[in-house]
């Protein structure tokens, strides 16, 4: 079978867009100039009107219609990622919420089963733990009786089940063993993000020159700034790491999403979604993790305590939210969808940007800037 030759399209390239020819050849991308003359078992995909832009890169999700990361088989794992494609994502991880040693491993051995089967849907490129090493006073939506002390040998044996695929954990910088810990996680093969935590300005300053390089869902479940006690978010927000932000208007206010971006930057800022089981569903009741969930309104809390519990957002949406957020073009929005989450994660050499040699995870916006369609390492989604 020949090529697929996506022409007419302004391509996303360098942060700006030209209009290019774009072949996907064997899952990769080749760039031409727009004037390339397709040969003739070429498949055309024709899309004037239409921009090209690189698949969105969610890092944080716990889930989506109706199936839990904490419970999710290799098929379910499946599930999840074809409905990320509809809307978007090509590539995600799963976020195992904290949850016991012997469910942890269960789920990693549901991501080692997936990983063996070429699947649909978008690319499942690791395993993100949002645990066990956090903060009990910010504890959101996880049980607090599995919270524990920093614990290297358990993280390495997470680490050596999964066959060196989990590539981001959230970390407390105030937990016990953590803030000296920080150097033996990135040497896992991990990267680091604060959240959950009332940590102070210096532990969390002390964590970042450790090597922590992120914060989860920044300014969701910490201590926020005082002008006397910066704490962790003034830390996060002084320093270089990458912030997540959740872009459902709930989480964060659109002046607080504009206050964010301009002071990090637009190449610091990582938009994820927190979604839940409950995405892509109507209001009802849900599980996250051993947590009850009660979905009003798309916006999703804890059944006993009424505490914000993740979200229903989509990647797709979280899009069209910034732009309405910020009123700035494309073109500056995207790498916080794409290129951003992809460094943090280490798979910026395959994914994140349309460029000769890399995973062909694009997708086709129309004038509205949404979805037209979708492809996942050159296999076009449904």
């Amino acid at each position: 079978m020949g090529s697929i030759f996506i022409k007419g399209a302004e391509v996303y390239i360098d942060n700006g867009f030209s209009r290019k020819t774009v072949e996907i050849i064997d899952s990769k991308i080749k760039i031409h100039d727009e004037n390339y003359v397709l040969p003739d078992d070429g498949e055309l995909v024709e899309a004037r009107g239409k921009k090209l832009v690189p698949g969105f890169i969610d890092i944080h999700t716990h889930g989506g219609v109706g199936v839990d990361v904490n419970a999710a088989t290799a098929d379910e794992l499946e599930k999840i990622g074809e409905f990320f494609a509809k809307n978007g994502t090509t590539s995600w991880l799963c976020s195992v919420l904290t949850d016991t040693e012997e469910q942890t491993l269960w789920c990693i051995d549901q991501f080692n089963e997936y990983k063996k089967k070429k699947r649909k849907g978008s690319d499942l490129v690791g395993i993100h733990l949002e645990g066990p090493f956090l903060a009990k006073e910010y504890k959101g939506a996880m049980p607090e009786f599995l919270l524990r002390k920093f614990d290297i040998d358990l993280l390495k044996k997470y680490q050596e089940r999964s066959g060196g695929n989990v590539r981001y954990l959230t970390v407390a910088p105030e937990v016990d063993g953590i803030a000296g810990g920080i150097k033996e996680i990135t040497e896992l093969g991990i990267a680091v993000s604060l959240g959950h935590s009332g940590a102070d300005y210096e532990t969390a300053m002390k964590a970042i020159e450790n090597g922590a390089t992120a914060s989860t869902h920044t300014f969701n479940a910490m201590k926020l700034l005082h002008q006397h006690f910066p704490s962790i978010m003034g830390a996060v927000m002084e320093s270089d790491v990458y912030c997540e932000a959740i872009c459902d208007g709930r989480h964060l206010h659109p002046g607080v999403v504009r206050l964010l971006i301009k002071t990090k930057g637009l190449n610091r800022v990582v938009a994820v979604t927190d979604s839940i089981m409950a995405a892509g569903l109507p209001d009802g009741k849900y599980k996250l993790g051993v947590n009850d969930v009660v979905v009003e309104e798309g916006d999703a809390k804890l059944a006993d305590t009424g505490v914000r519990a993740g979200s229903t957002l989509t990647q797709n949406v979280a899009l069209l939210n910034l732009l309405k957020f910020t009123g700035r073009p494309l073109a500056e929005v995207l790498p916080i969808l794409s290129e951003n989450p992809a460094k943090l994660i280490g798979i910026y050499d395959r994914k994140g940007s349309i460029e000769d040699g890399k995973d062909a995870d694009m997708v086709l916006l129309d004038e509205e800037n949404k979805i037209s369609e979708v492809f996942v390492r050159g296999q076009r989604q449904g």
